[in-house]
């Protein structure tokens, strides 16, 4: 009798509950629950095993609770979907709607009624589970499902992409570090003619000084000391394929000249070999310097520049994709879970949505990873991110400011920019005309 009274204690769920009413209490415990039960909150339960298999827990919210206490307990527990129970003058506090919609599951009202806490406890508990059952980690790359983005710069540059899908003339992608310029490369090459053949990508920046040329056309046993066997190039390797060349703006001056050649006569000559290779090789190339500057400076072959940019793919910086921030953000993080327990406050969303990110896509996921890994909640902060936090929450009305504060800002920009030329700031922002005077006219710009 004895036993079988133990086991059907074992089989009941664990819910930990803090709540100063006895006969609340024995209702739950009714319910069929084994309690693990503390009259008071403190940072630390007096024994740590008392949030051992614990997956729901009830939290009372009333005048004599320290909301920071709270707020650190259950940030120490993220793994546990957690109910409160509220006294309902007290939901008229700021800090405790900030508290709920951020840490619980859900709340229920005071006085209870016991047959609706059962069925909410029930669902937390049901939740709980089907979030504790084994994942499979994604092992797809990061944006392996291509270019993301929903903001209007984003959706004509895949505009772009799709009609560069009928032509391999070379291509020239420009933008600021970090913003996925090896990503939309890849696009290129795998929406062409030539996705079935190799994506050859060769950092320019990153090739010693004195085997550039060995490095991309290859060269002939003993051609030089140490050459000991042949061996082709990155340019023969991208033959019937794509050649991506990051950070041409790099590339030594006497190398511009071979590769100048290649782009006019489309054959190249190995190190120590006389005889020409035929190669039939689309040649993609990006930088993110100024290539314009750097032909006025002498420092690259303007002729080259010509044979690179006959076709220029502008990315923008992230800072002007709006609200695909946080669509990146969260596709970010998802692949960092095992499940999809975290998620962003809207502090942090905020936060985000301000940042001035100069490290562009290759910074938020960098901040993404990292917060994942150093987050103490159920919901990731400003702080997790590193980032400055944004304003406070009004009455759901923060980010949307803080989204029409960010498109009138980037107008006001763009306008002193062009000193006022409408035509300049259309083609600086990717909006047409009419598009442009609409939102001048919805921020006043006019």
């Amino acid at each position: 009798m004895d036993n079988s009274m133990d086991d059907r204690r074992q089989q009941s769920p664990i819910l930990f509950i803090c709540h100063s009413d006895h006969d609340v209490v024995n209702q739950i415990r009714k319910m069929g629950w084994q309690l693990r039960q503390v009259k008071y909150l403190t940072r630390s339960p007096s024994a740590p095993s008392v949030m051992e298999g614990v997956q729901v827990g009830v939290i009372e919210l009333s005048e004599i609770i320290n909301i920071d206490t709270v707020e650190s307990f259950v940030r120490s527990h993220a793994d546990v979907f957690w109910l409160a129970m509220v006294n309902k003058p007290y939901l008229s506090s700021h800090a405790v709607r900030y508290l709920l919609k951020n840490y619980f599951y859900d709340f229920h009202t005071s006085p209870p009624d016991f047959t609706r806490l059962q069925y909410m406890l029930g669902h937390a508990l049901g939740m709980a589970k089907l979030c504790a059952s084994p994942q499979p980690r994604p092992i797809t790359p990061v944006l392996s499902q291509g270019v993301l983005g929903q903001s209007q710069c984003m959706d004509h540059l895949k505009q772009q992409l799709k009609k560069l899908s009928r032509c391999q003339l070379p291509v020239l992608i420009t933008g600021e570090s970090g913003t996925g310029k090896e990503l939309v490369a890849k696009e290129l090459h795998y929406g062409s003619e030539c996705a079935q053949g190799p994506f050859i990508p060769v950092n320019c920046g990153a090739l010693p000084a004195q085997l550039v040329q060995s490095e991309l056309f290859g060269h002939e046993k003993g051609a030089f000391t140490g050459a000991t066997q042949c061996k082709i190039g990155k340019i023969e390797a991208a033959n019937n394929g794509s050649l991506f060349l990051d950070e041409i703006g790099d590339l030594p001056l006497e190398e511009q000249v071979n590769l100048l050649r290649f782009l006019q006569e489309k054959t190249i000559e190995r190190v120590g070999s006389h005889h020409s290779i035929h190669l039939n090789v689309r040649v993609i190339a990006a930088t993110h310097v100024d290539l314009e500057k750097a032909v006025q400076e002498g420092r690259f072959r303007e002729d080259l520049y010509f044979r690179l940019n006959v076709i220029r793919l502008k990315i923008p910086p992230l800072r002007q994709r709006g609200e695909d921030i946080l669509l990146l953000a969260r596709t970010f993080l998802q692949q960092q879970q095992d499940n999809n327990r975290l998620d962003f406050s809207e502090l942090a969303e905020v936060a985000m949505l301000q940042h001035r990110w100069t490290g562009n896509v290759r910074e938020l996921l960098n901040r993404v990873q990292r917060a994942s890994v150093m987050a103490s909640g159920r919901y990731i902060q400003p702080l997790d991110l590193e980032i400055e936090s944004g304003p406070p929450a009004t009455d759901g009305e923060c980010l949307k400011t803080i989204r029409e504060e960010a498109e009138r800002d980037a107008l006001s920009r763009a306008l002193t920019k062009s000193q006022g030329k409408v035509s300049s700031v259309a083609k600086q922002l990717n909006v047409s005309r009419a598009t442009l005077y609409r939102l001048l006219d919805k921020h006043s710009l006019l």
